[in-house]
């Protein structure tokens, strides 16, 4: 009997049986990751499942991954579809806790069925007349098994579909011949069967006696009634009086009245006791809380707005021109349908808080919508009445909360949203966003029209690669790249400090910071790209200095604060960033830019007897991963225009690491960094330290552009980085690059890989 190993994945709660399919989701720091990368690289995306470990190490179901998808978050996703089940003959590494589970299995031998497509008919017309007796069965099955001519697939589809018990679907897990789970699915459907001709008479029963119930309420209702004709006061009716006069004053379309007044007639003739009055009653008060005619006067000086902007937000010239623009045009034309600002760059940089100036600026009312993480459209869109809790979703909600039709809404994290079976918000926030169609904006839960026409959208994101492809179609995108270290400066002294300072009681000039303190503060107590954390860091220094002042009751006018006394106010340095090492042989600096900026990222590469593999070390992300394949490859194929010996590279495997392994590293810029190093390693030559590159690398050695070059460079100056290799592509965003930055580095610009060795063989 045939044996061979498999990956497994321990199912507790859930049961997976063949034919049918399953949705998994893994924490990022969770070992089954490392499961399913075994799975997928040397098993062909095969992998044991085992249902109830405890209770089944003598049965697990062969399956196959279908998806295997990375999450934003950092989890992973993957789809399991059952094959067959096969015997454990042995469970492997056990007591190794910190690596995969594998197994060995063999498969069983499963006797021929005679007359299988006689018990298949029988199944299926018992399965119909079971879907059509019990009306919370769906009969999807019957499409998906309309065809089936093998009894054991059959079999578990119908199993997964019908039977609800765990237990009893273990046994059918563990039941290898199909005729005899074909046996006991006949059981279980004549069971359920007669089980629910008994519930459906004591239905009967409790139904007549609810008829009686209900005559004697009836009879209280009329009872009470007499009783209010007699002069008892009824709040109802006080109530309902109040809600009429609301609808006469409120401003409001024609048809939204016609509507406020057939659901208060019906609120009205529902009893108190009705479920369905409470739904109503919440219908009507959502309709007259809603700023159907209620406007806000935009200020049209767009000198005092800009003047608003400049005193709230250093910097950001061309971010300001161009939102200056878009109020322009809107002025001129208000039924302009051009694109929807979108606001792109890391967490910290001000998107945020620029809205919320903007808002105040043209004197329109600023609410927030986060939408990072949803997946169901009716979070935007709302629920329908029908639906027990049903809401309206996150727009009808905001412009409730704004109090007026033309709000500044800020849709923020929309390239955080998801897609799945529940829905593609991206596409209906595509709606939402479109003028020509967000004048009849309907939600599900209001189910009249709102126009939305009036409304000013703005969205933000933190990358521009994540925001879904339609939406981003529709979006004019606003980059708002981090701060260099002396703007970071320049904010900490003109915005941040008097502000803090103000909110903590203390006069504007009461702490004097140098330069190099807050210098010192930016690179060893934050990592961002924006200043939220500077701001958080230098308002613990001053709330300190409050707390002392008033424990200790000092008198005091001035004090000073220097790089020396940041470890009694801050405790020891939280961070550091990357240096540029001695130069070595296979150690390049590669240029990364993440959510805290720019750094260098030091690659390095070695080699060792074996058989020519690559080995990939330092979490890299798939693109990465695929960056480092395409350059071993193209250095395999021009060995002998850089001088490498080819029975190295066919003899050998090359290792590629990158240093901190413990954070995850993806994008596709390292292409010509990851090349140079295999060539540095592989010739014995050593790459100056002074010199860093960023650009992605093809088969043919071309050098392709790449995104957050302002950012890299400035990373790069931090480390003390002389000379950088850039692709020929980014020459025009050299200009987006602060002088001060500029003056410091020496640029070089590449359209093919030769000039990069050119480069690094002359010494340039």
């Amino acid at each position: 009997m045939k044996k061979y190993n498999l990956p497994v994945i321990l199912l507790n709660g859930i049961i997976l049986l063949p034919n049918n399919k399953l949705k998994l989701e893994f924490d990022s720091k969770n070992t089954d990751n490392n499961v399913i990368d075994m799975s997928v690289l040397f098993h062909n995306n095969n992998i044991l499942v085992v249902s109830e470990y405890s209770t089944n190490k003598e049965i697990g179901v062969l399956a196959k991954i279908k998806n295997n998808l990375e999450l934003p978050n950092g989890n992973t996703r993957i789809e399991i579809v059952g094959i067959k089940r096969v015997k454990i003959v042995e469970f492997l590494n056990l007591s190794k806790t910190n690596e995969p589970l594998e197994s060995i299995v063999s498969e069983f031998n499963i006797s021929k069925i005679e007359n299988e497509d006689i018990i298949i008919s029988k199944l299926k017309k018992e399965l119909k007349e079971y879907i059509k007796l019990i009306p919370y069965v769906s009969n999807s099955v019957l499409d998906v098994i309309e065809k089936e001519k093998d009894l054991s697939k059959f079999v578990d589809i119908i199993t997964s579909n019908v039977i609800t018990d765990r237990k009893r679907i273990m046994e059918y897990l563990k039941t290898v011949e199909p005729l005899k789970r074909a046996e006991m699915l006949l059981q279980d459907i004549y069971l359920e069967k007669e089980r629910f001709q008994i519930e459906r008479n004591l239905d009967l029963k409790v139904k007549k006696e609810l008829d009686d119930n209900q005559k004697e309420f009836i009879l209280k209702e009329k009872l009470k009634f007499i009783k209010e004709e007699l002069g008892e006061y009824s709040s109802k009716d006080v109530e309902i009086e109040n809600l009429k006069k609301k609808i006469e004053q409120l401003d409001c379309p024609k048809k939204i009245k016609e509507r406020l007044k057939y659901e208060l007639d019906r609120y009205e003739k529902n009893s108190n006791l009705s479920p369905e009055s409470n739904v109503i009653r919440d219908y009507i008060d959502w309709l007259l809380n809603l700023p159907w005619n209620n406007f806000t006067t935009d200020n049209k000086d767009l000198k005092k707005v800009k003047e608003i902007l400049d005193n709230s937000h250093y910097g950001l010239k061309e971010v300001k021109e161009r939102i200056i623009e878009y109020l322009a045009v809107r002025q001129m034309n208000s039924n302009s349908n051009g694109p929807v600002i979108c606001l792109v760059g890391p967490p910290g940089v001000g998107k945020t808080s620029l809205a919320i100036s903007i808002a105040n600026a043209i004197n329109r009312n600023f609410v927030k919508i986060s939408v990072g993480g949803i997946s169901d459209e009716a979070e935007i869109i709302g629920h329908r009445k029908t639906y027990i809790g049903a809401s309206p979703g996150r727009i009808i909600t905001s412009l409730k909360k704004a109090k007026t039709n033309n709000p500044l809404i800020l849709i923020d994290e929309i390239d955080k949203m998801n897609k799945n079976y529940h829905g593609d918000p991206a596409s209906t926030l595509l709606n939402i966003l479109d003028k020509e169609q967000n004048k009849y904006f309907s939600d599900n839960y209001i189910e009249e029209e709102f126009d939305l026409s009036n409304v000013l959208f703005i969205l933000t994101a933190n990358y521009i690669e994540d925001i879904p492809e339609a939406l981003k179609d529709r979006l004019e995108i606003v980059n708002i790249s981090g701060y260099t270290e002396l703007e970071k400066i320049d904010i900490a002294y003109k915005y941040l400090l008097p502000k803090i300072l103000k909110n903590n009681g203390l006069k504007e000039n009461f702490v004097n910071i140098n330069q190099d303190t807050i210098l010192k503060i930016i690179r060893n107590y934050t990592k961002e790209a924006g200043v939220r954390e500077l701001e958080r860091q230098l308002d613990k220094i001053i709330r300190k200095i409050v707390t002392q002042i008033v424990l200790n009751n000092i008198k005091i006018n001035k004090i000073n604060i220097d790089s020396k006394s940041l470890l009694k106010y801050l405790g020891n340095e939280k961070y550091k960033y990357n240096k540029k090492s001695k130069s070595q042989v296979g150690v390049v600096n590669g240029l990364a830019y993440t959510i805290y900026g720019g750094d260098i990222l030091p690659i390095e590469v070695n080699y060792f007897k074996g058989k020519g593999n690559l080995v990939l070390t330092g979490n890299l992300g798939n693109v990465m991963k695929e960056s480092a394949t395409i350059a071993l490859n193209y250095v395999k194929a021009n060995y002998k225009k850089y001088g490498i010996n080819y029975e190295v590279l066919t003899n050998n495997d090359i290792h590629i690491h990158v240093p901190e392994g413990a954070i995850k590293k993806d994008g596709p810029s390292a292409g010509i960094a990851l090349t140079l190093a295999i060539i540095s390693a592989l010739t014995n030559k050593k790459i100056s330290s002074d010199i860093a590159l960023t650009g992605e690398i093809t088969l043919r050695g071309h050098v392709l552009a790449i995104g957050g070059l302002k950012e890299k460079v400035i990373g790069a100056l931090r480390a003390g980085i002389k000379t950088i290799i850039i692709p020929k592509d980014n020459l025009d965003q050299l200009n987006d690059i602060p002088k001060e930055v500029t003056e410091n580095i020496k640029f070089i610009m590449v359209k093919e890989f030769k000039e990069v060795y050119e480069v690094i063989k002359n010494g340039k």
